[in-house]
C-alpha cells in the first residue's frame, strides 16, 4: 500500500486555542476521505495544516518522498471577491500548472494540453474561451476542480466543494470527483458538511468533534458516532 501522507498525533489551532488534538491517520494512493464533524472541529485547519500553509501546534505530518505541498490539487472554499474573477476558464484552469512551470514565465505545450484533459474530464472544454465571472456557480466550481487536477496526478485536496450549490448541482460534483478518484486512482480528501451524499463513495472517514473516529466508511456507518451522523 502506497502512504502519500501520513499524520501522527496532531493538535491543531492557532497560539493558545486549540480546535483539535491526537489526530492520526493516513492516506493512501487511490484513497477517497472525507472529513466530517461539527463546526468549529478544525477541518479546514487541518486541511490548510496538511497543505503546509500553516504548522501543527504538535504532532508531526510525513508527506512521501516525491510528493511536494505544491504538488497537490486543492480546491479552497469560494470567496465572493474569488467568484468575480475576471479571467477566462482557460487561463484559470492553466494556472494550477504554475507549480510545474519553476521558474518559467510561460506554459509548455505540455502543460497546455494538461489543462485541456481537465477541462475535458470536467466537462467545460466549451466554456473554455468564456469569462469566469459569468459563469453559473456549479460551472465555476467545475473549472476550479479542472485547475486542481493540472496541479497533480496524486492527491487533491477539496474543502467543501458544493457548497452553495442546489441539491442537483451538488449530485453532480460528487460524480464527478468519484469518477476522478475510481478511474485516474488519484486520491481524494474532502471536507463535506453532508455526511449522507458524501460518505457512498468514500472509502475512508475522519470525523472531527467531541470524538474523534479515523477508518473505514463501513466501520464508521457501524460505529455509535457514525449511526448518530447518519440518522
Amino acid at each position: 500500500m502506497d502512504t502519500l501522507i501520513r499524520c501522527e498525533d496532531l493538535k491543531l489551532g492557532y497560539g493558545p486555542h486549540v480546535l483539535a488534538e491526537h489526530l492520526s491517520f493516513t492516506i493512501n494512493k487511490g484513497d477517497y476521505l472525507c472529513i466530517v464533524g461539527e463546526n468549529g472541529a478544525g477541518k479546514s485547519t487541518l486541511l490548510r495544516t496538511v497543505l503546509g500553509l500553516q504548522k501543527p501546534l504538535a504532532g508531526r505530518i510525513i508527506v512521501e518522498e516525491g510528493l511536494r505541498h505544491n504538488q497537490i490539487g486543492y480546491l479552497p472554499q469560494q470567496t465572493v471577491v474569488q467568484r468575480d474573477f475576471p479571467a477566462s476558464v482557460r487561463e484559470i484552469v492553466l494556472s494550477g500548472c504554475q507549480g510545474r512551470c519553476g521558474w518559467r514565465p510561460f506554459y509548455s505545450r505540455e502543460e497546455k494540453k494538461i489543462a485541456e484533459n481537465a477541462m475535458e474530464k470536467m466537462e467545460i472544454l466549451p466554456l473554455a474561451g468564456e469569462c469566469y465571472r459569468d459563469l453559473s456557480g456549479g460551472q465555476q466550481q467545475r473549472v476550479l476542480l479542472a485547475r486542481a487536477l493540472c496541479a497533480s496526478d496524486k492527491m487533491l485536496v477539496l474543502d467543501e466543494p458544493v457548497s452553495g450549490l442546489d441539491p442537483k448541482m451538488a449530485e453532480t460534483m460528487y460524480n464527478l470527483v468519484a469518477k476522478i478518484n475510481r478511474e485516474m486512482g488519484i486520491a481524494i480528501v474532502m471536507i463535506s458538511h453532508d455526511v449522507r451524499e458524501a460518505i457512498p463513495c468514500a472509502t475512508h472517514i475522519l470525523h472531527m468533534g467531541q470524538v474523534l473516529f479515523f477508518g473505514t466508511a463501513e466501520e464508521y456507518r457501524r460505529s455509535e458516532t457514525g449511526k448518530l451522523f447518519l440518522l
